[in-house]
């Protein structure tokens, strides 16, 4: 049976453990929404119709509900440092192009982050307290769960 020289066990075992680590705390960053595009923007001008900004700036993120006058085109950049920890929105963008009666471009205003507070305009559900579970309370769940025979 061959003997390992411990130096190198312990320099194999730092290794892995190191790079276990190092697999958990890669940060990431997401984009979701519509992608400001300067050039497009500054294509809209006043006066101009309703389909002629669908054209030029595509399907708005939201529109307002009532008249269908306020169009609004959401982007947002949120990042997540560690692997398993919650995302937190480092910037929002909202492009909001007002129409008047005759659906016409009256406006267009750019709100950011420092404009108000971070929103969500299509949540399906109300969510409760008490129903977040920390990473620690899904493993333990996993754990008195488990079945090695499947049934």
């Amino acid at each position: 049976m061959r003997r390992y020289h411990p130096l190198l066990v312990r320099l194999a075992a730092a290794t892995v453990l190191a790079s276990s680590v190092a697999a958990c705390t890669i940060g990431e960053e997401f984009q979701r929404g519509y992608v400001v595009d300067e050039r497009a923007i500054s294509q809209v001008k006043k006066g101009m119709s309703a389909e002629q900004v669908l054209q030029t700036l595509g399907t708005p993120s939201t529109v307002s509900t009532v008249g269908n006058r306020n169009w609004y085109y959401i982007s947002q950049k949120s990042r997540r440092n560690l692997q398993f920890m919650g995302e937190q929105v480092v910037d929002q963008q909202v492009t909001a192009v007002y129409f008047d009666s005759n659906l016409r471009v009256e406006r267009i205003a750019l709100y950011g982050l420092q404009d108000g507070r971070v929103f969500d305009f299509i949540s399906r559900t109300t969510p409760a307290g008490g129903e977040e579970s920390s990473f620690l309370g899904q493993i333990f769940r996993g754990v008195n769960s488990f079945n090695p025979f499947g049934t």
